[in-house]
């Protein structure tokens, strides 16, 4: 077998699919790319069983076949070629022989009919959206999703799609992200929990993709479709957390203030903060917003006075600034909007400008108990 394809182009698909290839997998084929030619197209899987990417490349080809290439190695060679055509000839003696203008390279293949068969999605529903959207959602929420083996299900993004609207959930018990778009109704309900690592993964290939995302799914995997990439994962297994039941409903006390002082205060103070804790405090009072954290250990401190607009009860309420900085640099507004009730329970931060027709974010941060 023989084709050509553009050095920089083949490059650029490989790199894509690279990140979803383990360092230690269990099965040894699965270091490989699967390479199946079928005419001027070429097929590139990888693939470390709980998720599967295939990517479709256009080459000068006449043949049809598969062939199983190692990764990292033709990765390697790839990265070092200037934009130039390759050729690839594939021997029956097990050698794989790529023609530069520079000179051939040969690289040993394993047998295709070892790589492990593409998952079958049984009797899937289908949905749309486009693929800037999905992108947007998984920005907003993957951030605030756990890392723990206990807890599978805070590890990935809750997906619900109904009449209302499609939803997406990041929590880790800690902090929580919902975002909403009133604009993506869908007539039958549908409710699953994405893994992290694929939603890594579709974030890199959607970002600035306006062509429509293609999910189906089952109870047990997903699969996303779009231009010349499909994707299959398996399905975080498990019943996500009654996330609005920890939402407070009531919040009087409503701080509005600049977006980018906020957070630079806060990084600014942070900075003193207990190290194990890095508990900040907000003391909110009239048009003013002390941000303040000491470390007594250490005896280090710092305090800073911000103007605000802020409507209800004088109000000292302390955060982790790690979780407050994380949330306020995804969010895209000039200014937000902390609303609050008691100092023991959550605060809800929100855009106040910013957002498109339709779409709705709410970020919830726990607060942490103040320290006399």
């Amino acid at each position: 077998m023989k084709f050509i394809v553009s050095s920089a182009y083949m490059l650029k698909k490989l790199q894509l699919l690279g990140g979803v290839l383990n360092n230690n997998n269990t099965l040894p084929i699965l270091d490989n790319f699967l390479f199946n030619i079928q005419g001027d197209n070429l097929y590139v899987t990888a693939s470390d069983l709980e998720t599967t990417i295939t990517a479709k490349l256009n080459i000068e080809s006449s043949e049809n076949g598969q062939v199983a290439i190692p990764a990292k190695l033709l990765l390697d060679t790839l990265k070092t070629f200037p934009e130039q055509p390759l050729t690839f000839i594939i021997e029956n003696n097990n050698i794989v022989e790529i023609s530069s203008d520079h000179g051939k390279y040969e690289i040993a293949y394993a047998n295709a009919e070892d790589y492990p068969n593409e998952v079958e999605l049984d009797d899937p529903s289908t949905t749309e959206i486009m693929g800037d959207i999905l992108a947007t959602a998984i920005n907003k929420t993957l951030f605030a999703t756990g890392n723990d083996d206990l807890r599978p299900v805070m590890n990935g993004v809750l997906f619900q799609l109904n009449e209302l609207g499609a939803t997406f959930v990041g929590t880790d018990a800690h902090k929580l992200v919902k975002y909403h778009r009133k604009d993506k109704v869908q007539e039958h309900s549908a409710e699953f929990i994405m893994p992290k690592k694929p939603l890594q993964l579709l974030r890199n290939f959607l970002t600035g993709e306006d062509s429509d995302v293609v999910i189906s799914y089952n109870d047990s995997n997903a699969k996303f479709t779009f231009e010349d990439i499909e994707l299959i994962c398996r399905l975080v297994d498990g019943k996500y957390p009654n996330y609005e039941a920890v939402i407070p409903k009531e919040n009087p006390n409503v701080l509005i203030v600049d977006r980018s002082l906020f957070l630079n205060s806060v990084k600014r103070v942070s900075i003193f903060s207990n190290k194990t804790t890095h508990q900040i405090r907000l003391k909110i009072a009239g048009s003013e917003l002390q941000i303040s954290a000491e470390d007594l250990d250490y005896s280090n401190s710092a305090n800073e006075r911000l103007t605000c607009d802020y409507q209800g009860d004088d109000l000292e309420i302390g955060f982790n600034s790690k979780f407050l900085v994380e949330m306020l640099n995804n969010l895209n507004s000039d200014q937000v909007q902390l609303k609050m009730s008691l100092p023991n329970r959550a605060g809800i931060l929100t855009p106040v400008d910013g957002l498109e027709d339709g779409e709705e974010v709410t970020m919830l941060v726990m607060p942490v108990m103040l320290s006399r």
